[in-house]
Parts: C-alpha cells; structure tokens; sequence
C-alpha cells in the first residue's frame, strides 16, 4: 500500500484515463425497520454537495491501486476486492490503476461505501464500454442490502424515498425523487473522535434492539408523507422541518439502546446540534448511525447566523468540525478527457 502523488502526475502525458465523482448523502431515517407489515426498513435520504467520493481509472502494465493521502489509503483494500469481483463477473482482465483520490470520512454518515463501490463499478464499466446499471454493480459489491437511496443518490441526486428491499431479497424501489429546494442548506456538525457503527457491530446492535412499534412506523411514514416530502416539493419549510425532527426523535429513541442511551453517537455533536434546533426551528438528527450530525435551515444566511450563535453560546465543542452544504440534484458524473488534454474540473 503507498500514497501516491497529486493527481496530475499519476498518468503518464497522453494516456487514457477516466474520473468518476460520486456525490455524499445522509441518512435521513428509516420507516419501519420491524417490518410490522411485512416490509423492513425503507429510507428518506438525501445527496448533498462536497462531501465527494472522486475516482480516477487508467491503463497500468499492472493493476495497482493508490490513494491520494492517508484518510483514502485506509480503503485501499475495500477498493481492491470491489475491483477483483468486478472482474470475476464480467471477465474483464485488463490491468488498470484505480486511484482514490478523495474520500469522504468512513462510517460518519455518509454512505461513504456504498459511493466508493459504485464509483469503482462505474469507472471500471464506462472503461470497458459496458452496459451495467448502477443496481446491478450494487449487487455484485453487496451495497444496498437494507437502504436504496446510496444508489438512487449515485443515479440522480436529491431528496429520496425508498420502500425497503423486499422480502425475498429484491431491492428496495424508488417511492419518490424530490428536487432539493435551492436555497435550503445543511449545516453538517462532525466528531472526528467517534465512528458509526458498521459491519460486525452493526448487525449485532439491529438483533438486540426491540421491534419498533406499529404504531411508531405508521407515524413516520404520516409524517414523512405529509410534511416532509409535502413540504420540500411545496418549498414549505416550517413543515418540512417539523416532520423530520419528529421522524428523527422517534427513530432516535428506538436506536438510543445501541448508541449509549443516547439519540446520538457523539454527545458533543447532539448537544450542538439539539441547540440549534431549540434557537431556530430548524430540522434536526442524526445521519445513519452517525457520528455526524445535521440541521437544515431555509437559507445560507439563516445557516451562518445558527453555526455563528453556536460558538458564541459555547455549545459547539472545539474538536468538531461543521460544514453549510447544498443538497445536490443530480448524480454522479463520469468524464473522460481526451488525451493528453488537463482533467476538466468536476463543478
């Protein structure tokens, strides 16, 4: 494993090589992980900006994968076996060099596996001119299992809705596909101390925990149906934001067992993030199992004034790191330079 040079000297001058930029997402909650109707899980997740999964696929006498810096370094082995399992199933030999060149935080919220899966699978399908649909790279790599909305992020961005994979294993359809509001922003409060559960623990920590009530799922999915999706198609943001702080306060009290009793992985990111609520409405939770934090505000301004007051009221603990970012409308992008012509910038 090594940590390989800037991006511009990866290539030699003239060759092929092709970049896939996959957009970040948060988990905004799940409907009904109990399956009091016979279908478990279903998800409200929304694509948002610069928190990038950025991939970049050339010829090599042999196949080598590389990354940028010591956070991408760490999935090195993640991209490798995705690579070999794409050509187990396509017979592709081919060698290449995969470079990682940006990754966001692993297992702090952002579908972080699922984006470096499909960048692979897209880069490594675009390469050999073949026809394979995100959800079947999505099955080959194992992503999706329980949630659809990485993949529908990768696809086309905004705010989505998923009915849950079904019982036999299929995957979870698309309900609904929302255009983000332009002037909403997220304010994304990190712990870089802590990590959401995954793998192992993650499985173990979903058998232990209770059936969510019937009842429970039936107010979500009122309140996800009636305010949230009903207010970000309507540009409402007062219902928006009253519907997705009270799905994210049930499901918060239902997944508290496995988080230290708390709705919150990082106490430090909940207080912060709970205050900005009280002091401005605005909608408020957790992604996934954390550890990162979100509250969505209807402005930019509104966002700066909320992290600002934050730091003046001492509630922002020094060792987290908070962002303002856009919900994004679209999917990921491919692009292939002509060669021995720059990468063009990926807006």
């Amino acid at each position: 494993m090594t940590v390989d040079d800037p991006a511009s000297t990866i290539f030699p001058p003239g060759s092929r090589r092709l970049g896939v930029r996959a957009p970040g997402r948060l988990h905004l909650g799940f409907l009904d992980p109990s399956a009091s109707l016979g279908r478990a899980w279903g998800s409200l997740g929304l694509t948002i900006e610069t928190v990038d999964t950025e991939v970049l696929l050339g010829a090599a006498p042999v196949d080598a994968v590389t990354a940028a810096d010591e956070t991408a370094q760490a999935e090195i082995e993640r991209a490798s076996a995705h690579l070999a399992q794409l050509r187990e199933r396509t017979g592709a030999r081919e060698p290449l060099r995969l470079h990682l060149q940006q990754l966001p935080p692993a297992h702090a919220g952002f579908g972080s596996g699922t984006q470096l899966a499909l960048a692979v699978g897209r880069a490594f399908a675009a390469w050999h001119g073949l026809d394979i649909s995100s959800l079947q790279l999505a099955r080959w790599l194992a992503r999706g299992l329980r949630s659809g909305v990485g993949i529908a992020g990768f696809d086309q961005g905004g705010l989505l809705l998923d009915g849950g994979p079904g019982a036999d294993g299929s995957p979870a359809p698309l309900l609904s596909r929302l255009d983000w509001p332009q002037d909403w922003r997220v304010v994304l409060v990190l712990d870089p101390r802590h990590r959401g559960l995954s793998g192992t623990a993650e499985k173990r920590a979903l058998v232990d925990l209770p059936p969510l009530p019937r009842a429970a799922a039936a107010d979500i999915c009122h309140q996800v149906l009636m305010r949230v999706l009903a207010g970000a198609a309507g540009a409402d943001f007062a219902a928006f934001a009253a519907g997705l702080s009270h799905m994210q306060r049930v499901l918060g009290d239902h997944f508290a067992a496995a988080q230290g009793g708390s709705a919150f992985t990082s106490a430090a990111v909940g207080r912060a993030v709970e205050w900005i609520g009280a002091q401005t409405g605005a909608a408020i939770g957790q992604s996934s199992w954390g550890p990162t934090g979100f509250a969505v505000l209807p402005t930019q301004a509104a966002a700066e004034a909320a992290v600002e007051s934050a730091r003046a009221a001492e509630v922002l603990d020094r060792t987290l790191v908070t962002r303002i970012v856009r919900g994004r409308n679209r999917g990921a992008l491919v692009n292939e330079p002509s060669p021995g012509a720059p990468a063009p910038e990926s807006p």
